[in-house]
């Protein structure tokens, strides 16, 4: 049985939550606050955390960066700002995904269920010195490891999947999110930096290009 952490602050909603999460055959632990959920973690690393913005003594994008800091469990944040500019924000700070309040329950099913299923998986794809390995949810370069968000590892896993294609921002959007973000996001842009960045301080240049116009792709050999 998956466990999610709930860190929220409306013990109303943490309530709805958890027994609609708890009828989808989740176990949800709650803690109504940013140190609260942060000391939670520690004592038991969950296999998703779903992150209220709102809290009232740590500010939600903060325990999110902490979060991240330490380790790669999903994240999903539940906001009440619809601006874009916030949206990447959260994603900057490790959020994975985000859903805007008021929603649902049966969409953040569905968005759970995107974050999870990513995490599965059992092959190693190789593609000249860079390795992945899927259900380790590790990369390697060269025998370096390289420390990749959650995002980044589904983003690179997808990409080296099928090294040469052109993926549209559209098809990673689909992928990594179950749905297409709004239509000025620049959320895809700000993975594929941060993963290029990484690539490129273990040694990896030139794996990672982009095709202008048409999306970004894995070059299926090591750059000469």
């Amino acid at each position: 049985m998956k466990r999610i952490l709930l860190i929220e602050d409306d013990p109303e909603i943490a309530h709805l939550l958890q027994l609609e999460l708890g009828e989808a055959g989740y176990t949800v632990d709650w803690a109504p606050g940013g140190m609260s959920g942060l000391v939670r973690l520690r004592e038991a690393v969950p296999d998703l955390v779903i992150l209220d913005l709102g809290l009232p003594d740590l500010d939600g994008g903060e325990v999110a960066r902490r979060i991240r800091a330490g380790y790669e469990v999903p994240i999903i944040v539940l906001t009440a700002a619809d601006a874009v500019e916030r949206k990447v924000s959260l994603l900057s700070d490790g959020a994975d995904d985000y859903i805007v309040k008021p929603f649902h329950p049966a969409e953040l099913l569905a968005r759970i269920q995107v974050q999870l299923r990513h995490r599965e998986g059992g092959e190693q794809i190789s593609v000249g010195g860079l390795e992945v390995h899927l259900a380790k949810r590790q990369v390697l370069f060269d025998g370096q490891e390289l420390r990749l968000s959650p995002k980044e590892f589904e983003l690179l896993s997808l990409l080296v999947s099928r090294a040469g294609k052109v993926f549209s921002r559209q098809e990673i959007e689909e992928h990594l999110w179950g749905r297409q973000l709004e239509r000025d996001s620049n959320v895809v842009d700000v993975h594929i930096a941060n993963l290029r960045s990484k690539l490129r301080e273990a040694g990896a240049y030139g794996y990672l290009r982009t095709v202008r116009g048409v999306g970004y792709a894995l070059r299926q050999r090591e750059a000469e």
